[in-house]
């Protein structure tokens, strides 16, 4: 007997909807040379910012997709904290940008490929979900991950 088909609840489309143009966002910083990963910040439907990384043309160490997005927001909303929100990226966060969305207290963070070398999310630690900390955050992981991947594994193999 075949399995039923697997209708996708509204929230798995506005998930894949915004990490596509989570895509879009790590492709312009691909075009901008920067590492592809993009960003988007919403509070439900509404997309409050959207970011890819610009390390490379900020020429700043935090200039993370996800450190932008959450700075735009919030000075979009006119207050640091972030309940209410969601932060669909490309890639696992690392440590700083787990950190961040902590302390924004971001409710949901939703994000495409797994980053085996420095994704704090489930990767090389849980930050987001360290129940020694004051504020915890649901994850969902792997939404668009093999276009997710693919566009680091394109970036990185044009550069060598």
């Amino acid at each position: 007997m075949d399995p039923p088909d697997r209708i996708p609840s509204d929230r798995t489309v506005l998930d894949e909807r915004m990490m596509r143009l989570a895509l879009e966002q790590a492709r312009d910083a691909r075009s901008a040379g920067d590492v592809p990963v993009g960003a988007v910040l919403a509070r439900g439907e509404d997309v409050l910012a959207r970011a890819g990384n610009a390390r490379e043309r900020a020429r700043d160490p935090t200039a993370h997709a996800e450190v932008i997005v959450l700075r735009e927001g919030a000075g979009r909303l006119g207050t640091w904290h972030l309940e209410g929100c969601t932060v669909y990226v490309t890639l696992e966060p690392c440590a700083m940008c787990a950190g961040a969305l902590v302390l924004a207290r971001v409710d949901r963070l939703v994000f495409g490929a797994a980053d085996p070398k420095a994704g704090f999310v489930g990767s090389l630690g849980d930050l987001v979900r360290d129940p020694r900390l004051n504020h915890g955050v649901e994850v969902v992981s792997g939404v668009l991950a093999h276009e997710c991947a693919e566009v680091l594994r394109e970036f990185f193999r044009d550069r060598r």
